[in-house]
C-alpha cells in the first residue's frame, strides 16, 4: 500500500510538472497568435505591399508619398465611421428603438466603407501603376495572401 503511494505521488508531481514546463512564463503569454505573428516578421515585412518587391529607390518614395496622402485622406473617414459604428450601439441599446433611424445609420455606415474602400482602390492602382511587370505579379499574389491572412484573423476574432 504505502510503494502504490509513493508511485502515485510521483506521478501526480511529474504530471504537475510537465504541465507547468508547458506553460508560457513571460509577459507575452497573454498575446494572440497574431500578436506572435506581427513579432516574428522583419521590418522589411512591416512595410506593408512593397516588402519583397526590390523597390527602387524612386519607387520606394513614391510608396511612401502616396501611402501618407491616402492615411490624410482617409482618417476623418475613419473617424466618422468610429462615431457611426458608436451610434448606431445607442441606436440599437434604447429604450424604444427608432427601426429608421438604425436603417439610415446603417446606410450611413456602408456609404463610409464605400467610400474607404474606393479610395484604397484607386491608390493600390495607382501604386502598381509604377511596378514593372515582374513587381506586379509580386504584388498582387501578397495582396491575395493579406487578404486570406485577414479573412483568417477575422474569423479568429469571430470565434474568441
Amino acid at each position: 500500500m504505502v510503494m502504490k503511494t509513493k508511485i502515485f505521488i510521483v506521478v501526480v508531481l511529474m504530471s504537475m510538472s510537465a504541465v507547468l514546463m508547458a506553460q508560457p512564463t513571460d509577459k507575452d503569454s497573454k498575446k494572440s497568435f497574431r500578436g506572435h505573428e506581427r513579432e516574428m516578421r522583419t521590418n522589411d515585412e512591416q512595410r506593408g505591399p512593397a516588402n519583397g518587391l526590390n523597390l527602387t529607390d524612386v519607387q520606394k518614395e513614391a510608396f511612401k508619398q502616396s501611402r501618407l496622402a491616402v492615411q490624410k485622406q482617409i482618417q476623418p473617414i475613419r473617424n466618422e465611421l468610429g462615431e457611426a459604428e458608436a451610434h448606431q450601439k445607442t441606436l440599437v441599446t434604447a429604450e424604444k428603438p427608432d427601426l429608421a433611424a438604425i436603417n439610415k445609420n446603417i446606410e450611413k455606415i456602408g456609404e463610409l466603407r464605400v467610400e474607404m474602400a474606393k479610395i484604397q482602390v484607386k491608390h493600390r492602382l495607382e501604386l502598381r501603376a509604377q511596378l514593372t511587370d515582374e513587381q506586379r505579379l509580386k504584388f498582387d499574389r501578397m495582396k491575395g495572401k493579406m487578404n486570406r491572412e485577414r479573412g483568417m484573423n477575422r474569423r479568429h476574432e469571430m470565434e474568441m
